[in-house]
């Protein structure tokens, strides 16, 4: 790939002078060749000329990859808002230390450390509450390409599991580290998990050795095979690849786990098959691991608190609620369902906290040893997230972290005695965000189900129905949006534009039931809810459809894809990200498509396949339609979703639209899906976002004089 598209955005706009309108015309896409296939899926007939573009290794589909970058950099490159929005995302990008991922063993706190510009975060380690940080790794020696993927440390804080992977390809390979004296020990583990299922380490009580998530070793010279993994036994200082199997040996072969550790060294396994769906929950009791509760109690979470597992059950209760689960299996109800949604559980002093969603709105909560609310912790009310709570059984102070639309990350101790917090780590901003203004507005569903959107724009900026507008939103496996700092976006609401962010179905902010409503043969609900959620954001003034764009990304890029095809005439442009496009060549041609089945359903049932052909993007491109203009961005290594979704649903769209607007895909070519990604690509990714709804859209290049009251 060229240097200057591997530098995204901040070497597209550095050449933007000429207008757009008179590009448009003279910078036409690459040319696409058609090789016809005809297929039969459900009884239809499917064709599917751009099959071949699906062949990343064939010589001819490379040239294409580069002739579209090139074309994707030139038309960047002449917006004339380019420069001075990338320079803006930059220094609003250069903030004060940022901290992340807070953990507590053996009182020890560790957490990720980021300085930007710094390519990749470092692993602190510091005592708790009182003692002085120190880096335990520092992974950014070669320029950023290497990631790290999770950290584990031992009960006693001892050790430290920590994974890597390269170029965005989020294969782990796991090292260990003794953290008296910072050393990495020799045992080295590759395969363990990572993309197609998550990584997971849980140590042995003595901490001499650790089970872990690996797929099997795949022969020399070829790649691995990312099904059925297992969990393996490491003992340290011997030879991984002897490690025996210890569970999941034909579990499923889209088996994933999630392997959670008390501080006794008691061993509990979330077992899912695929994304989305329930976890059965097994313990390991002597040598063997046993099930304590199946699918039917819709599992979605858990955590020790003291001798018992609290698990997080949604059998029956659609907010959730929590049962325990003792050392010999007995099964116990803990707390009933009540206001708002079940986010999460931690132990803390006699009891345990709780974290809660109603739609945007977070909070959490204290309860005692006898499961009775001792009080709401004193936190912001509205328009943060409540993120990480790390906390220990026995000890009554906790370390909360929030984040809100206008708030950087906050770490603050709680006290559980007093009821009071006091702020402990906050990032400052690289500028005032004290004039963002957060509004609410609801859109209303084609089936009347009432969706939440948050619009935030600059105050003075009143809805006047043609601000340059972005909507955001996901949709899918249990993933809720959540307020969340709006960084350099400042940059788009400094010039007079807003953000929107809509709580749509498939997520998990109201409950299971409203993830449940956006799967499977329910899909469609997420796309008339998104829809509805624009059709809001014209009907309150905000904005209309020449000044509207839509951003979404992976599950989000289907999101786009079906918004921009089923309703072409609603949007001026779109921001579509490693997204999925051709549903069941998803499923069928795809590693992490079988995955994909407990969320999207499978085309092998024909119900289902009806369902996913009437949605799936690609097979609703039409010939002679004006679509949006449309940006798209892929990573070649991406291990989530393959970057040919991109590439045909990149070539039908320019074949078929008559906009006169472009169509344009970015392939970066050392990245994946965009986990780990260092911090220069995560600062391009915004500005290139940027600069093309500012060229599309119309956002002025200069800040407006605020409005009149």
């Amino acid at each position: 790939m060229r240097p200057a598209v591997l530098a995204c955005a901040l070497a597209f706009a550095l050449a933007g002078q000429a207008h757009a309108a008179e590009h448009k015309a003279a910078n036409l896409p690459p040319p696409t060749a058609k090789h016809p296939v005809h297929e039969t899926l459900a009884g239809q007939s499917v064709d599917d000329p751009w099959r071949w573009l699906e062949d990343g290794s064939n010589q001819e589909v490379k040239s294409w990859i580069e002739a579209q970058n090139a074309y994707t950099e030139k038309t960047i490159a002449a917006i004339p808002a380019g420069k001075s929005l990338t320079e803006r995302v930059k220094q609003l990008s250069i903030t004060s230390t940022t901290r992340s991922g807070p953990m507590l063993a053996g009182g020890t706190l560790f957490f990720m450390k980021h300085t930007p510009p710094q390519s990749q975060p470092v692993l602190m380690a510091q005592a708790w509450p009182k003692g002085e940080p120190r880096v335990l790794v520092d992974l950014n020696a070669n320029g950023g390409g290497t990631a790290m993927t999770g950290y584990w440390p031992s009960p006693s804080g001892r050790y430290l599991a920590y994974g890597t992977a390269e170029g965005g390809s989020e294969l782990t390979t796991l090292h260990v580290l003794d953290t008296t004296n910072g050393k990495t020990l020799p045992d080295s583990l590759p395969w363990a998990g990572g993309g197609t299922t998550p990584q997971g380490v849980a140590w042995d009580k003595d901490e001499k050795g650790l089970t872990y998530v690996r797929f099997a070793p795949p022969p020399p010279g070829q790649q691995v095979r990312q099904f059925d993994a297992v969990l393996s036994h490491h003992a340290m200082g011997s030879d991984p690849a002897n490690d025996p199997v210890v569970f999941g040996q034909g579990y499923s072969k889209v088996a994933e786990y999630i392997l959670m550790q008390s501080p006794e060294g008691k061993v509990a396994v979330l077992a899912n098959e695929g994304d989305g769906g329930a976890a059965e929950v097994f313990l390991k009791q002597g040598n063997a691991f046993n099930r304590v509760l199946g699918h039917q109690a819709n599992v979605r979470g858990a955590h020790w608190v003291g001798e018992k597992l609290y698990v997080e059950s949604f059998e029956g209760a659609p907010r959730g609620k929590l049962l325990s689960v003792d050392g010999e299996g007995a099964v116990q109800p803990v707390l009933a369902q009540a206001k708002g949604a079940l986010q999460g559980v931690s132990p803390f002093a006699d009891g345990f906290i709780v974290t809660r969603s109603w739609g945007p709105d977070w909070w959490a909560e204290q309860y005692d040893a006898q499961a009775k609310l001792v009080r709401r912790l004193p936190l912001p009310d509205t328009g943060i997230t409540v993120g990480g709570v790390a906390a220990e059984a026995g000890q009554a102070r906790a370390l909360i972290s929030y984040v809100g639309w206008t708030t950087p990350q906050r770490w603050v101790e709680y006290d559980g005695q007093a009821g009071t917090v006091a702020n402990v780590f906050e990032v400052k901003p690289a500028a005032d965000y004290g004039n963002v203004q957060v509004q609410r507005v609801q859109g209303l569903s084609k089936d009347g189900t009432a969706i939440p959107v948050t619009v935030i724009s600059m105050k003075g900026i009143d809805a006047n129905g043609k601000r340059p507008t972005i909507l955001y939103s996901y949709g899918g496996f249990d993933i809720p949006i959540t307020p969340g700092f709006i960084g350099s976006n400042l940059a788009w609401l400094e010039r007079g534009g807003v953000l929107a962010y809509a709580n749509i179905r498939g997520g998990n902010e109201f409950g299971q039931d409203w993830h449940a409503e956006g799967q499977k043969l329910k899909k469609q609900n997420v796309f008339d809810d998104f829809h509805a959620a624009a059709q809001a954001l014209v009907s309150t003034g905000w904005t209309d459809a020449a000044h509207l764009g839509i951003r979404g990304g992976s599950n989000g890029g289907l999101l786009m894809g079906a918004a921009l095809t089923q309703h072409p005439e609603a949007y001026r442009a779109v921001v579509s990200q490693v997204g999925i496009y051709d549903v069941p060549r998803h499923e069928t041609a795809f590693a992490n498509g079988p995955y994909n089945v407990s969320e999207y359903g499978t085309v092998a049932d024909p119900a289902q396949a009806k369902a996913t052909l009437a949605y799936s993007p690609l097979q609703h491109v039409k010939k002679s339609t004006k679509y949006p203009a449309v940006l798209m961005t892929t990573g070649a290594n991406d291990p989530r979703v393959a970057p040919w979704q991109s590439r045909k649903f990149t070539a039908a769209l320019q074949d078929a639209t008559t906009s006169g607007q472009p169509i344009l895909l970015l392939t970066r070519m050392n990245a994946g899906h965009g986990i780990g990604a260092p911090f220069s690509q995560r600062v391009g990714d915004a500005a290139l976002a940027l600069t093309f709804f500012a060229g599309e859209l119309g956002l002025p290049e200069t800040t407006p004089a605020p409005s009149s009251p």
